[in-house]
């Protein structure tokens, strides 16, 4: 079963929405580097309690989970044994990968939501470059700063909104808990830096976290119609811009 259609019958509502461009993305990259020798290694970097390991792994994929969480990594693990599923658990960050998994040991590498929160960004790159194997690919997904601006100006914290636009990192203040925020640009350049080649980036919900969710929950048109305008919307190269999380796939060149 196609990964798309697994995760449709996995989740309802706002959940099956959020996530739909990024299975989308995923079947399509693993569709291309599928190897004739067998399933996919795929590791994902702060997979935590293996939203989208477990689902990974029930499709044939020899998945790992490097979080530096160990009652994620329990949680990851009662997952993985209710679905029927070994998925390999880990301790340790994104700086680990080498000593942990060893160089060229995946063919694709997820890491979803970590940036952001990583010490050294560049340095976290790096060692996910050094992991997936030539021909490979990078699945990276970050929190956007345009979207952050909107929504906190939507929310009438206008100086908030600003102040996300003009600083650095992204963040509207002290209080903001996200330690960094990302554009396209800045998204690119720390990919290209570590030695990848850049791909399509996609917009993760951008009209999603717009919508009621009681509106999906309760009428799945609603929902069907939203995943389609969010298909549509992921690749528009200004819509995009807005969404609250952007998404890289990211080639190693085959040496």
């Amino acid at each position: 079963m196609a990964v798309a259609a697994q995760q449709h019958k996995r989740l309802r509502g706002t959940g099956r929405v959020r996530d739909a461009v990024l299975w989308d993305a995923l079947r399509t990259v693993l569709d291309r580097i599928a190897s004739e020798a067998g399933p996919s290694e795929v590791v994902d970097v702060g997979g935590g309690t293996g939203g989208f390991a477990v689902p990974l792994a029930e499709l044939g994929h020899r998945v790992t989970v490097v979080d530096a969480n160990p009652d994620a990594l329990a949680a990851l693990e009662r997952r993985a044994d209710e679905s029927g599923v070994v998925v390999r658990a880990l301790q340790g960050d994104a700086s680990d990968l080498p000593d942990l998994l060893g160089p060229h040991s995946a063919d694709l590498v997820l890491c979803h939501s970590v940036l952001e929160y990583v010490e050294d960004p560049a340095a976290a790159m790096a060692a996910l470059t050094g992991t997936v194997r030539p021909g490979g690919a990078v699945s990276v997904l970050v929190a956007g700063q345009v979207a952050a601006a909107l929504h906190r100006a939507v929310a009438g914290q206008f100086d908030d909104a600003r102040r996300v636009l003009t600083d650095p990192a992204g963040r509207w203040g002290d209080h903001d808990r996200m330690p960094r925020r990302f554009t396209r640009e800045s998204l690119s350049s720390l990919v290209r830096g570590a030695g990848l080649r850049v791909g399509e980036l996609h917009g993760v919900r951008i009209f999603a976290d717009l919508v009621p969710s009681g509106l999906l929950d309760c009428d799945a048109g609603s929902a069907e119609a939203l995943i389609a305008l969010e298909s549509v919307a992921a690749v528009h190269p200004v819509l995009r811009e807005l969404a609250t999380q952007l998404h890289l796939l990211a080639d190693k060149p085959a040496e």
